[in-house]
């Protein structure tokens, strides 16, 4: 008989950061995790709620509006620490937008205030006047050469830093700043988005890059050729 295997999910604030419908990543996470024989099982981890970096093979970290992002953001200092240990032994995380914001520094909100972020990723968020990124994008991923589709939809202006290169570079819309040509941030094995959609169904081959990377630091001693070797279709 075939070794059963399980992955877990923490969807990071999955009952205020979900204005996007990114609730989709981790459909589309259980869907591949499905095709590949992985029981993947998940949980809102929420307000006043602990996260435990040995207890996730996965995290999710959704957009949000201003208001529920300011309240995330005071909670999210709680969890700092277990962030960063998650993000330090290898946890595949996916973050978008708000959540990507607060993953680093800081972020400007509409109303001009300065919001920490808990600072486990070296960029920073700016705002816009009187203007949003909006539309249809398409980037391209140096390293593999994927070509990856979505939709952004945000105000602010995120600039990365220090070890971390961009999701892709960028072939039609904004990116992260709408100057230096780049969308979203890669450190490890954390993926920073903006892209809506939600990413991972019109993206699947960063679901299934998502689950081997989960897979292989769960069991080390496992292979996993087979798994490597499931088609993903282009989805866009």
């Amino acid at each position: 008989m075939a070794k059963e295997y399980t992955l877990h999910i923490a969807h990071l604030y999955g009952d205020l950061m979900n204005t996007y419908g990114d609730l989709g990543n981790i459909l589309v996470l259980k869907y591949y995790g499905k095709k590949m024989g992985i029981n993947v099982e998940s949980k809102v981890v929420s307000l006043d709620e602990d996260f435990k970096a040995d207890d996730y093979d996965i995290a999710v970290f959704g957009g949000g509006q201003d208001f529920e992002q300011s309240i995330v953001s005071k909670d999210f200092q709680t969890k700092k620490d277990e962030i960063k240990k998650f993000i330090d032994t290898d946890g595949c995380l996916l973050a978008i937008c708000g959540g990507y914001q607060l993953l680093g520094k800081y972020y400007i909100d509409a109303n001009g205030d300065k919001i920490p972020g808990i600072g486990v990723l070296d960029h920073y968020t700016e705002q816009q006047d009187d203007n949003r990124f909006i539309g249809d994008i398409k980037i391209k991923n140096k390293e593999t050469g994927e070509v990856y589709h979505g939709f952004e939809n945000h105000q602010g202006v995120t600039y990365t830093g220090n070890d971390e290169r961009p999701l892709g570079d960028v072939e039609q819309g904004y990116g992260n700043n709408g100057s230096d040509h780049a969308e979203g941030a890669i450190y490890k094995n954390v993926y920073c988005t903006y892209f809506h959609g939600p990413i991972l169904a019109r993206n699947n081959i960063i679901a299934k890059h998502i689950l081997i990377k989960a897979l292989k630091r769960r069991y080390p001693n496992d292979d996993f050729s087979a798994q490597e070797k499931i088609d993903v279709s282009e989805s866009y």
